[in-house]
């Protein structure tokens, strides 16, 4: 099991708040990650993307801190502070309580704070429903207003648009994306939707069988052959997703762990 290291020196505004290199991660003998390199930048959106099964979810909760590594050493910085929304959350039938009461329970926010995500995430007409009751895209959001309540550094997302509909999941991208500009944080995501993908991350990192194929801006990815490999060479149709000014932080696309 490799340590978890402090990032050393004062942090400057774009420095790494997390630095994952040469990660490895084993479950039974068996290799779910190898040689993973991955920079979390404060305001960057980096989206995971793979088919089933290739280390997306065991690589979030890497970056998270909820899986331990094998291999490699893995870095954060000083009161680094992560919020994360699984892509599935089971909540005790025999257990009222409401989505208020769930929010409170995160006990980070003041008046000012509550009031300003309530409104960002558009949750206020779910706050007294019981949470047995919420839907699958209603629980995500609720989810999400909970881990902004703790004022993350660092927004980690596990499939947030699963089970939504394409206004929807075009609507959920333009939030994550204001989020990302008024709270400054850094944002890792999972995704199967690659057309909004495209739309709204800065950097994507591809992964088949455990490693990172390849990686870089948008525009450089879906022209890799790693990529095209996976996906083909075609998106759909547009999907109305904000246009999205991408930060140049990530160059052309690279193979295999390729830079950060």
């Amino acid at each position: 099991m490799s340590p978890v290291q402090p990032l050393a020196g004062r942090q400057a505004a774009d420095d790494p708040l997390i630095r994952l290199q040469e990660v490895a991660v084993t479950f039974g003998g068996r290799s779910i990650l190898q040689d993973v390199r991955l920079e979390v930048v404060p305001g960057r959106i980096t989206t995971l993307v793979g088919n089933n099964g290739a280390g997306k979810t065991t690589l979030l909760r890497v970056v998270v801190g909820l899986t331990h590594t094998a291999a490699g050493r893995v870095w954060r910085a000083p009161q680094v502070r992560i919020g994360y929304v699984p892509q599935h959350f089971s909540v005790d039938a025999n257990l009222p309580i409401t989505a208020r009461r769930f929010m409170a329970l995160s006990g980070r926010a003041n008046a000012a704070r509550w009031q300003e995500v309530v409104a960002d995430t558009g949750v206020e007409e779910l706050l007294d429903q019981p949470l047995q009751g919420l839907s699958g895209g209603e629980m995500r959001r609720i989810l999400l207003a909970r881990a902004l309540l703790q004022h993350p550094s660092v927004l980690a997302l596990d499939e947030p648009a699963a089970g939504l509909d394409g206004r929807s999941q075009g609507a959920l991208y333009r939030l994550i994306g204001t989020l990302r500009q008024r709270y400054g944080c850094a944002v890792v995501i999972i995704s199967h939707d690659l057309n909004l993908v495209m739309a709204a991350s800065d950097e994507v990192l591809c992964l088949e069988h455990g490693r990172i194929a390849c990686r870089g801006a948008p525009a450089s990815v879906i022209e890799h052959p790693e990529y095209q490999k996976l996906f083909g060479s075609h998106l759909g149709p547009d999907t109305g997703v904000f246009p999205h000014d991408h930060h140049d932080h990530s160059g052309p696309a690279l193979a295999g762990g390729g830079r950060g």
